[in-house]
């Protein structure tokens, strides 16, 4: 499963950075132990310190994945978007828009 994850860094973790800390390393190892792999990292300046395209094996790997990195404290307003297929969106929806009809 592809997703989008994006991040902000709170203060300590600009200390760590300025430090010398390999985050690159750390956001490849931490998605690593869940299965998945970065496929672009960008550090960025703008809404989001940081963003990065990636895959997980799949929905459960990626709450894992989020709840770590939440857990730690080393990112801030962490945002994970998974890629869908539109497709297998649009067949469910005319499957449930034929039955879920609005009264009144």
């Amino acid at each position: 499963m592809k997703v989008t994850i994006l991040g902000n860094y709170p203060p300590h973790a600009y200390k760590g950075l300025i430090q010398g800390s390999d985050r690159e390393a750390a956001i490849k190892a931490v998605l690593e132990s869940v299965g998945g792999k970065v496929s672009r990292l960008m550090f960025t300046r703008g809404a989001y310190d940081i963003v990065i395209n990636a895959e997980v094996p799949d929905q459960a790997d990626g709450m894992d994945l989020a709840l770590a990195v939440r857990s730690n404290g080393w990112i801030k307003d962490l945002v994970v978007l998974e890629e869908l297929d539109m497709n297998a969106v649009l067949a469910a929806a005319k499957k449930a828009a034929g039955v879920y009809k609005l009264t009144g």
